[in-house]
């Protein structure tokens, strides 16, 4: 059981007055609604998927996905087939590929969905089966796993969302926190070891923290917080070290936000530094410059746009999760992304 006091959120009233004291930013108000006739032109990847999440396209021209609502770790081959390559339980929800060749795989514990009986899925809340937040390694080619985290200070995980290695192949990840029927649990940055010999939380007491990925030399980490509508950016001092503020606690800017109906998901990084952020509410992707301008948006057609990532041979693929609709779909793109530390 988690500890109450220190996990479930009574009032939000801290967490707001927290966040108003974050440097500001000029907010990018709503955009007018879009129809499907500005809708971007894509092909159409794999259908029928298990509420996918957490695409990693793989060097052998495949593409990693977390299928949330089976629980498991999967691949897509050229053609379109699905191949499932474990059953982690839970609800896998992001995926990276280690220094060793294996993959990592952040697991929020268990979501419910519901069918829609057309290939897609209404998010449900919590599911009755939620086993906890782990922290899983896979090997890729025979399937086996190993859970490598599931507490922090002798603090259970309570739903991990996603992640990013870096240079030294150390693992920083974001917990949403567990939504509950009355209550919230606070959620967090937390960087690991894959080897499972080290733990760190970095930060804690955020609502909703969700996509997390680094610039392309590693010295800004980029955090979403959906609920918020803003992204923040902390500066990497080390491995697992953020830069304080006179407070002593990791300084956050606040690098981006949007007005509305609207929020942010996870998230992927260009060659040259501009951040790639899903808006699943507004059905696009933003494209944010280092100094936190827009610089292009996609919209999608449809709502549930979760989570992007670069392929190809030049990297100049889109590869995207249409979570709701439980497609995988992909368009081609002006700019390369960023080749991710280990492949």
């Amino acid at each position: 059981m988690m500890n109450g006091n220190r996990r479930t959120v009574l009032q939000g009233v801290a967490i707001l007055a927290a966040s108003s004291a974050l440097p500001r930013v000029a907010c990018a108000a709503d955009a007018p609604a879009d129809t499907s006739a500005n809708a971007a032109k894509y092909t159409v990847v794999a259908t029928n998927l298990g509420a996918p999440e957490g695409p990693k396209y793989l060097a052998d021209g495949s593409i990693l996905i977390c299928e949330m609502a089976y629980g498991h770790l999967s691949r897509i081959l050229p053609g379109g087939k699905v191949e499932t390559i474990a059953d982690l339980g839970g609800s896998p929800n992001g995926a990276a590929i280690g220094p060793d060749g294996a993959a990592y795989v952040v697991n929020d514990g268990g979501l419910k969905f519901t069918p829609t009986g057309n290939g897609g899925w209404t998010p449900a809340g919590p599911s009755p089966n939620y086993i906890g937040g782990l922290v899983q390694r896979v090997d890729l080619k025979t399937g086996a796993s190993r859970t490598l985290y599931k507490e922090v200070n002798g603090n259970p995980l309570s739903s991990p969302n996603d992640m990013v290695f870096d240079r030294s192949g150390g693992i920083w990840f974001s917990d949403a926190g567990a939504t509950k029927a009355r209550s919230k649990d606070f959620g967090g940055i937390y960087w690991c070891k894959p080897d499972g010999s080290e733990i760190r939380e970095v930060v804690f007491g955020l609502i909703g923290p969700n996509g997390i990925t680094l610039s392309p030399d590693g010295k800004t980490l980029y955090l979403a917080l959906t609920q918020q509508r803003q992204v923040l950016s902390y500066q990497v001092e080390a491995p697992g070290v953020l830069k304080k503020g006179a407070d002593g606690k990791p300084e956050a800017t606040i690098f981006a936000a949007l007005l509305g109906p609207a929020s942010f998901d996870s998230m992927s990084m260009e060659e040259d530094g501009t951040l790639a952020v899903c808006s699943p509410q507004q059905g696009k992707i933003f494209f944010y410059t280092p100094d936190g301008k827009i610089r292009d948006e996609i919209y999608m057609g449809e709502n549930g746009v979760t989570n992007v990532t670069f392929g190809g041979a030049d990297r100049k693929t889109l590869y995207i999760t249409l979570t709701r609709s439980g497609r995988v779909v992909s368009l081609p793109w002006k700019r390369a992304g960023l080749k991710p530390f280990f492949t």
